[in-house]
């Protein structure tokens, strides 16, 4: 294997594709549409990485083959410029590709559901909210991202006191996962009739939003079944074959049974319908517990949890306080210019 592909851990993504392609060509695939749709989707997106990689290597092999040729000669201005734009546009190329490979969590590839909430303060927080909401509204706009409000509370006199925005799009929530946490905002008060220098703050909460698309998918090999004679009601043929069934569902521990069927295969079929919605229940139970994670997780947002300055006075500048990152142009980062530091916070999670 070549280093780039074990950096860029195309054999990871090569396994997953080949997966989902033999999931997609199960007989029963399409029982599922919501899921099938799913699936082909994270088909659809590994392929796209895969084939941006293609592209690069492809490129890469092409400036190779050039810097060979002229290794030996004397090249003229013209053409050395040339190849440094090259350089310099491969370059930019395979760091925005190594960003989209970071983006592989599971999440990763789903809408997002953002909130903020104003601090303590009154109108100086609840303006500073309604300024943060349009940051992301910009930055959805300037990204090719689709922005709604899903609800938002008024201000008592400017602002808004809280909001939940809907983020649509290709790896909406892999982008903004990071800016969960409290934003500060230090400016002269614009409320203040004394011109005074005022800190507010807000925090933001990201979630992926979540789409009941539970598949439950139940294989031979996780299963194993044992037959028995059955007791009880059900007459002479009941208890005269092993027509009763149990079944243990060997990854989850479940176990099932059902013997007051007429044959074994009836009893397997009810057995097999038990075992499904007690896989599905489980499911929706993990659903919920993740849900009450990332619910927790937005409570514990404290006020000491500070992720980002944003500075108006005495001097302007946006900090991030993660990555040590200092920004001068606050203007334009309010205004939703600021996917170099999305990208810069993806890096440092390596």
């Amino acid at each position: 294997m070549k280093l780039y592909e074990a950096i860029f851990d195309l054999e990871r993504l090569e396994v997953q594709l080949q997966d989902l392609i033999s999931k997609s060509e199960n007989n029963d695939f399409w029982s599922n549409q919501q899921a099938a749709q799913l699936v082909l989707k994270d088909i659809s997106q590994i392929n796209k990485k895969l084939d941006l990689f293609r592209s690069l290597e492809n490129d890469l092999t092409e400036l190779k083959e050039i810097s060979e040729l002229y290794k030996d000669e004397e090249v003229d201005n013209s053409t050395i410029k040339e190849i440094e734009e090259s350089l310099s546009d491969l370059k930019k190329s395979i760091e925005a590709f190594e960003v989209k490979i970071m983006l592989s969590g599971r999440d990763d590839n789903k809408n997002a559901i953002l909130s903020i909430n104003s601090g303590a303060g009154g109108t100086e927080a609840q303006d500073w909210a309604s300024m943060l909401s349009r940051m992301y509204f910009r930055y959805s706009e300037i990204n090719n991202f689709k922005a709604e409000f899903l609800d938002f509370l008024d201000g008592e006199e400017a602002g808004l006191k809280n909001c939940s925005i809907l983020i649509k799009g290709e790896f909406a929530y892999g982008y903004l996962k990071n800016e969960i946490g409290v934003h500060r905002l230090v400016r002269i008060s614009p409320f203040d009739s004394n011109k005074r220098r005022h800190t507010s703050f807000a925090s933001v909460s990201v979630s992926p939003e979540v789409e009941l698309d539970i598949d439950v998918e139940v294989e031979d090999k996780d299963l194993k079944i044992d037959t028995f004679r059955a007791a009880g009601a059900g007459g002479q043929h009941v208890n005269k074959t092993d027509s009763a069934v149990r079944i243990t569902h060997l990854p989850s521990g479940i176990v099932v049974g059902c013997q007051n069927q007429r044959s074994q295969h009836q009893n397997k079929n009810a057995a097999m319908k038990i075992l499904s919605s007690k896989l599905y229940d489980l499911e929706l139970e993990k659903i919920k517990t993740k849900e009450e994670k990332v619910n927790s997780q937005k409570k514990e947002i404290g006020w000491g949890s500070q992720v980002r300055s944003y500075i108006l006075h005495p001097y302007r500048m946006v900090k991030d306080h993660r990555t040590d990152t200092e920004i001068g142009d606050v203007d334009s980062f309010l205004d939703g210019s600021f996917q170099d530091l999305i990208e810069k916070l993806l890096s440092s999670e390596k």
